[in-house]
């Protein structure tokens, strides 16, 4: 039986998508894309490993962060606040718009 890591249990934050305004629970310990869809909301994505850019979002407010070393953006769109939610976790209560390329 595998033991639970207490020390850091996941937080719950809150996301919004727009323009839609539609409100989501953003777990700490899964990508914001999982958590988008567990909320019922239909967001795009295809490869969900941050590298065909499909769900590229803009990070309106809010902070997240990254499990891999270099997801699918430039420095510049990291700069601009554009985020990949298929591998990026909330660190905080987020605002997502959907901004196609």
């Amino acid at each position: 039986m595998k033991k639970m890591n207490t020390d850091n249990p996941a937080k719950i934050f809150i996301g919004h998508t727009l323009p839609e305004h539609q409100q989501f629970d953003a777990w700490s310990n899964q990508p914001l894309l999982l958590s988008i869809e567990q909320g019922g909301i239909d967001w795009p994505s295809s490869c969900r490993n941050g590298t065909c850019r499909t769900c590229f979002s803009k990070l309106e407010s809010g902070k997240v962060r990254y499990e891999i070393e270099w997801p699918g953006l430039s420095a510049e769109e990291k700069e601009d606040g554009y985020v990949l939610p298929c591998v990026a976790y909330p660190c905080s209560d987020v605002v997502l718009q959907h901004d196609p390329f």
